[in-house]
Protein backbone atom coordinates (compact mmCIF):
# COMPACT_ATOMS: atom_id res chain seq x y z
CA UNK A 1 0.00 0.00 0.00
CA UNK A 2 1.45 3.16 -0.86
CA UNK A 3 1.56 6.40 1.62
CA UNK A 4 -1.24 8.13 -0.36
CA UNK A 5 -4.03 5.59 -0.72
CA UNK A 6 -6.65 6.09 1.60
CA UNK A 7 -6.67 3.70 4.44
CA UNK A 8 -10.24 2.47 5.95
CA UNK A 9 -10.20 1.18 9.71
CA UNK A 10 -12.58 -1.57 10.47
CA UNK A 11 -14.53 -0.80 13.78
CA UNK A 12 -12.52 -3.33 15.60
CA UNK A 13 -9.09 -1.89 14.58
CA UNK A 14 -10.41 1.21 16.16
CA UNK A 15 -11.33 0.60 19.07
CA UNK A 16 -8.32 -1.65 19.47
CA UNK A 17 -6.24 1.82 18.53
CA UNK A 18 -8.14 3.83 20.94
CA UNK A 19 -7.94 1.68 24.13
CA UNK A 20 -3.88 1.57 23.01
CA UNK A 21 -4.07 5.53 23.31
CA UNK A 22 -6.73 5.69 26.61
CA UNK A 23 -4.64 3.75 29.38
CA UNK A 24 -5.20 1.53 31.78
CA UNK A 25 -8.80 0.98 31.87
CA UNK A 26 -11.64 -0.75 34.89
CA UNK A 27 -10.86 -4.34 33.34
CA UNK A 28 -6.95 -3.71 33.99
CA UNK A 29 -7.47 -1.97 37.61
CA UNK A 30 -9.99 -4.61 38.27
CA UNK A 31 -7.57 -6.87 37.85
CA UNK A 32 -4.51 -5.31 39.64
CA UNK A 33 -6.74 -5.20 42.77
CA UNK A 34 -7.93 -9.13 42.61
CA UNK A 35 -4.44 -10.29 42.01
CA UNK A 36 -3.15 -7.84 45.34
CA UNK A 37 -6.05 -9.12 46.99
CA UNK A 38 -5.89 -12.63 46.04
CA UNK A 39 -2.50 -12.60 47.53
CA UNK A 40 -2.86 -10.95 50.81
CA UNK A 41 -5.78 -13.62 51.39
CA UNK A 42 -3.67 -16.65 50.59
CA UNK A 43 -1.18 -14.68 53.41
CA UNK A 44 -4.28 -14.41 55.99
CA UNK A 45 -5.10 -17.93 55.03
CA UNK A 46 -1.85 -19.09 55.77
CA UNK A 47 -1.80 -17.21 59.25
CA UNK A 48 -5.05 -18.53 60.26
CA UNK A 49 -4.56 -22.23 59.52
CA UNK A 50 -0.70 -21.76 61.10
CA UNK A 51 -2.82 -20.13 64.30
CA UNK A 52 -5.37 -22.71 64.00
CA UNK A 53 -2.74 -25.42 64.55
CA UNK A 54 -0.45 -24.24 66.95
CA UNK A 55 -3.42 -23.90 68.81
CA UNK A 56 -3.82 -27.08 68.58
CA UNK A 57 -0.64 -28.49 69.25
CA UNK A 58 -1.01 -26.55 72.97
CA UNK A 59 -4.32 -27.97 73.45
CA UNK A 60 -3.23 -31.60 72.34
CA UNK A 61 -0.04 -31.11 74.88
CA UNK A 62 -2.25 -29.92 77.66
CA UNK A 63 -4.61 -33.00 77.04
CA UNK A 64 -1.75 -35.19 77.36
CA UNK A 65 -0.23 -33.42 80.46
CA UNK A 66 -3.85 -33.58 82.55
CA UNK A 67 -3.63 -37.08 81.51
CA UNK A 68 -0.19 -37.74 83.43
CA UNK A 69 -1.32 -36.10 86.21
CA UNK A 70 -4.57 -38.34 86.20
CA UNK A 71 -2.34 -41.04 86.28
CA UNK A 72 -0.10 -39.97 89.33
CA UNK A 73 -3.27 -39.07 91.18
CA UNK A 74 -4.13 -42.43 90.90
CA UNK A 75 -0.07 -43.56 92.35
CA UNK A 76 -1.46 -41.57 94.63
CA UNK A 77 -4.93 -43.55 95.75
CA UNK A 78 -2.83 -46.77 95.25
CA UNK A 79 -0.17 -45.39 97.32
CA UNK A 80 -2.75 -44.16 99.89
CA UNK A 81 -4.50 -47.41 100.18
CA UNK A 82 -1.47 -49.27 100.65
CA UNK A 83 -1.14 -46.64 103.79
CA UNK A 84 -3.91 -47.55 104.90
CA UNK A 85 -3.91 -51.09 104.78
CA UNK A 86 -0.05 -50.86 107.22
CA UNK A 87 -1.78 -48.95 109.45
CA UNK A 88 -4.71 -51.57 109.93
CA UNK A 89 -2.15 -54.00 109.79
CA UNK A 90 -0.37 -51.93 112.51
CA UNK A 91 -3.22 -52.23 114.65
CA UNK A 92 -3.67 -55.97 114.24
CA UNK A 93 -0.17 -57.37 114.82
CA UNK A 94 1.52 -58.37 117.44
CA UNK A 95 2.88 -55.61 119.62
CA UNK A 96 6.73 -56.89 117.88
CA UNK A 97 6.20 -56.53 114.41
CA UNK A 98 4.33 -53.03 114.80
CA UNK A 99 7.95 -51.03 114.13
CA UNK A 100 7.80 -52.63 110.67
CA UNK A 101 4.06 -51.11 109.91
CA UNK A 102 5.11 -48.03 110.98
CA UNK A 103 7.98 -47.30 109.00
CA UNK A 104 5.87 -49.27 105.59
CA UNK A 105 3.48 -46.39 106.72
CA UNK A 106 6.13 -43.67 107.03
CA UNK A 107 7.68 -44.95 103.40
CA UNK A 108 4.07 -44.69 101.58
CA UNK A 109 3.74 -40.96 103.28
CA UNK A 110 6.66 -40.11 102.15
CA UNK A 111 5.88 -41.69 98.62
CA UNK A 112 2.89 -39.99 98.93
CA UNK A 113 4.28 -36.72 98.91
CA UNK A 114 6.69 -37.02 96.11
CA UNK A 115 3.52 -38.19 94.07
CA UNK A 116 2.04 -35.29 94.83
CA UNK A 117 4.34 -32.76 94.06
CA UNK A 118 4.37 -34.64 90.39
CA UNK A 119 0.58 -34.28 89.82
CA UNK A 120 0.68 -30.86 90.76
CA UNK A 121 3.77 -29.97 88.34
CA UNK A 122 1.68 -31.75 85.88
CA UNK A 123 -1.59 -30.18 86.34
CA UNK A 124 0.07 -26.69 86.30
CA UNK A 125 1.64 -28.05 82.78
CA UNK A 126 -1.71 -28.61 81.47
CA UNK A 127 -3.00 -25.25 82.87
CA UNK A 128 -0.31 -23.57 81.19
CA UNK A 129 -0.15 -25.38 77.19
CA UNK A 130 -4.38 -25.12 78.13
CA UNK A 131 -4.03 -21.27 78.23
CA UNK A 132 -1.60 -20.77 75.40
CA UNK A 133 -3.96 -22.49 73.05
CA UNK A 134 -6.22 -20.05 74.32
CA UNK A 135 -4.08 -17.37 72.88
CA UNK A 136 -3.42 -18.83 69.91
CA UNK A 137 -6.67 -18.79 68.88
CA UNK A 138 -7.70 -15.41 69.87
CA UNK A 139 -6.47 -14.08 66.61
CA UNK A 140 -7.96 -17.02 64.58
CA UNK A 141 -11.57 -15.83 64.71
CA UNK A 142 -10.61 -12.42 63.20
CA UNK A 143 -8.23 -13.84 60.63
CA UNK A 144 -11.52 -15.69 59.64
CA UNK A 145 -13.95 -12.55 59.17
CA UNK A 146 -10.34 -10.71 57.40
CA UNK A 147 -10.41 -13.28 55.09
CA UNK A 148 -14.27 -13.56 54.50
CA UNK A 149 -14.18 -9.41 53.97
CA UNK A 150 -10.57 -10.21 51.47
CA UNK A 151 -13.02 -12.58 49.11
CA UNK A 152 -16.21 -10.34 48.93
CA UNK A 153 -14.00 -7.64 47.98
CA UNK A 154 -12.54 -10.37 45.08
CA UNK A 155 -15.92 -11.12 44.20
CA UNK A 156 -17.52 -7.57 44.13
CA UNK A 157 -14.66 -6.42 41.80
CA UNK A 158 -15.18 -9.20 39.65
CA UNK A 159 -18.80 -8.32 39.23
CA UNK A 160 -17.64 -4.75 38.39
CA UNK A 161 -15.94 -5.96 35.38
CA UNK A 162 -19.12 -7.75 34.36
CA UNK A 163 -21.34 -4.91 34.98
CA UNK A 164 -18.98 -2.03 34.48
CA UNK A 165 -20.66 -0.61 37.75
CA UNK A 166 -17.91 1.60 39.37
CA UNK A 167 -19.61 1.52 41.96
CA UNK A 168 -19.52 -2.10 42.73
CA UNK A 169 -15.73 -1.16 42.78
CA UNK A 170 -15.95 1.33 45.42
CA UNK A 171 -17.48 -1.02 47.62
CA UNK A 172 -15.13 -4.09 46.76
CA UNK A 173 -12.59 -1.10 48.19
CA UNK A 174 -14.49 -0.92 51.33
CA UNK A 175 -14.67 -4.71 51.91
CA UNK A 176 -10.77 -4.48 51.52
CA UNK A 177 -9.87 -2.19 53.44
CA UNK A 178 -12.30 -3.72 55.73
CA UNK A 179 -10.59 -7.34 55.99
CA UNK A 180 -7.08 -5.84 55.84
CA UNK A 181 -8.23 -3.41 58.75
CA UNK A 182 -9.31 -6.72 60.91
CA UNK A 183 -5.63 -8.84 59.37
CA UNK A 184 -3.77 -5.88 61.35
CA UNK A 185 -6.00 -6.21 64.34
CA UNK A 186 -5.18 -9.78 64.63
CA UNK A 187 -1.77 -9.51 64.06
CA UNK A 188 -1.38 -6.96 67.16
CA UNK A 189 -3.78 -8.49 69.73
Amino acid sequence: MSEHEFHVHGAHDHAVEHAAHEGPGLGQYVAIFTAILASLGAIVSYQGGTTQNEAMLFKNEAVLKKSQASDQWNYYQAESNKQHLMQLASELVHPDRKSFYRNEIEKYAKEKELIKQKADVLEEESKNADDESKNMMRPHHRLALAMTLLQIAISLASITVLTRKRWLFYVAGVAAVGGIALWSLAMIS
